[in-house]
């Protein structure tokens, strides 16, 4: 690769950063209001659907756009078009077909969630799936000719849009007398809006790239070998799937709560009124889970392009030691991340959620941010190197670990038994992914004391938290909302300060760990 195109990688890699953590960022914090709005049972209605628009999500947006634009990359310039030609009518037969299964299919859906009155917002989410061709081709294209603002734009202005529609019926609700199954159809209806305003800003680029219609094909000798619509499908329903699939993994956890954890109350002997209202207390952890990973995973970020660059340029010394200091800043970043939110989760939840119900179970639900952040570092070195079956097969063990003993946990536990299944998936694929790691990089990662030196930091840091906020809650300052944010802002500042000082102390990162780090180089001078 030449530098020029190394460069244009890098950067755009960058690009696709800050748009992924803008629409995370807002992907998280909008539920926080729209929440306060519509209360336990309306957060209930509208997350039981959420894995599903969040499937559709990455599949236009990360699985498909990615696995796209490594075919487009692979393909020679004249022949880019003519490629992107036949994918887009490849996935044009397969979106009607997942449109009509969950539209025509919206009642039976519903019914395996175990509350028939959803399959209105089944069917209201299922027309963003007709979206999902146009956007994901014209997406993997621009990648995969190293353009990155369209994609990064339209991404943007999707979350934009989406939460503003998902707002404004939130607070329609609030002054209207609809039911809060009418009101999650109508917030779900953001789905397909904010699509199509992401598929304007597409065509926009489209246009401006081509100066003609998008798919308008450019004629070629019949001599030029393009790849048959066999192998472009053979491609998508293999690599395609796997990586669609392991973008998808949270979401695919919750779906199957959605599908379980309702059910598994009220086979424990919860009213189904009840049911809801406390699957809505258990989503609450959702945001914080996402919120907890932008921060666990944002400054790692920094390094995947170098990692990649390693790979393509075939330096093996280089990649080992990369990919070791990727994996010892995200586990160290995830590890303070985590702890410092389990300590402050009656806090975080007074201070979003206007009371502390459910600590104990958004506590255990928190524990999902280290084990995911870990699992998405160990995917992408293996993503990195094509390894893309052991991500697979590891992303398969969590699902199934989740899927066969969330039901049983529930009926015991509660809702504290869902956040205990996801927390047990995430780690049985932590454990099957680390056990795949080659032994250079397992043994570079631990060298030195990392673990323990890593574990005490935590404990410390967890401890001056804790410290900090049972002594500010012996005041005033733990009456209402505003006192449980005062002291989980305090606890946040000492943690940080404190989890800082100690890393340091202990040299658990190396120099170069530091100053691979956006602000690492300002923060060692303090």
């Amino acid at each position: 690769m030449g530098n020029q195109q190394l460069k244009k990688t890098m950067n755009g890699a960058v690009i696709l950063t800050i748009a992924a953590f803008i629409a995370k960022v807002l992907s998280a914090v909008y539920r926080v209001p729209f929440q306060n709005m519509v209360g336990n049972t309306g957060f209930y209605v509208y997350q039981q659907i959420y894995p599903l628009y969040g499937l559709g999500m990455t599949l236009a947006l990360n699985g498909l756009p990615v696995f796209l634009s490594k075919i487009i990359a692979e393909t020679p310039a004249g022949l880019q078009r003519k490629v992107q030609q036949r994918l887009f009518i490849l996935l044009a037969g397969f979106s009607p077909a997942i449109f009509l299964t969950l539209y025509l299919g919206a009642n039976r859906i519903a019914d395996g969630m175990g509350d028939r009155q959803l399959s209105g917002i089944i069917q209201a989410v299922s027309w963003q799936f007709l979206l999902v061709p146009f956007l994901s081709v014209s997406r993997g294209y621009f990648q995969g000719t190293f353009q990155m603002i369209p994609t990064a734009v339209s991404q943007v202005v999707e979350q934009v849009v989406r939460v503003a529609v998902i707002l404004l019926v939130a607070y329609t609700y609030t002054t209207s007398k609809d039911s809060v199954y009418q009101m999650g159809a109508d917030a779900m209806s953001s789905a397909w809006i904010a699509g199509m305003a992401a598929t304007v800003t597409m065509v926009v680029f489209m246009v401006s790239h081509h100066k003609k219609s998008p798919f308008s094909g450019v004629m070629y000798p019949e001599s030029v070998p393009l790849p048959t619509y066999q192998t472009l499908l053979k491609r998508l329903g293999t690599e395609g799937l796997v990586l669609c699939l392991l973008s998808a993994m949270l979401i695919l956890l919750q779906l199957i709560d959605s599908f379980t954890l309702y059910n598994g109350l009220v086979q424990s002997g919860v009213t189904p009124a009840v049911a809801r209202s406390i699957k809505g207390v258990y989503d609450r952890g959702q945001p914080l889970v996402q919120l907890g990973m932008v921060v666990a995973t944002a400054f790692s970020s920094s390094l995947l392009p170098t990692l990649t660059t390693s790979v393509i340029e075939r330096k093996t010394n280089d990649f080992n030691h990369i990919a070791k200091s990727f994996l010892r800043i995200t586990t160290t970043i995830a590890a303070a991340a985590t702890i410092g939110m389990i300590v402050l989760t009656p806090y975080l939840n007074h201070t979003l959620f206007g009371d502390k119900e459910g600590n104990v179970t958004i506590a255990i639900y928190v524990v999902s941010v280290f084990a995911a952040s870990l699992i998405g570092a160990v995917n992408a070195i293996f993503q990195s190197r094509n390894q893309h079956r052991l991500a697979f097969v590891g992303l398969l063990l969590g699902l199934v670990v989740k899927s066969v003993l969330n039901t049983p946990l529930v009926v015991l536990l509660g809702t504290a038994g869902s956040s205990l299944g996801t927390v047990l998936a995430l780690l049985s694929t932590v454990a099957f992914s680390w056990w795949k790691l080659t032994d250079p990089i397992k043994i570079a990662v631990f060298a030195k004391g990392f673990g323990w030196k890593l574990a005490a930091s935590s404990f410390i840091m967890g401890a001056a938290v804790l410290a900090t906020v049972s002594l500010l809650s012996l005041t005033s300052l733990d009456a209402g909302r505003l006192g449980a944010f005062v002291l989980a802002l305090a606890g946040v500042a000492v943690g940080a300060a404190v989890f800082v000082k100690i890393i340091i102390s202990f040299k658990l990162l190396t120099l170069r760990e530091w100053l691979s780090l956006p602000f690492g180089k300002r923060v060692l001078r303090k």
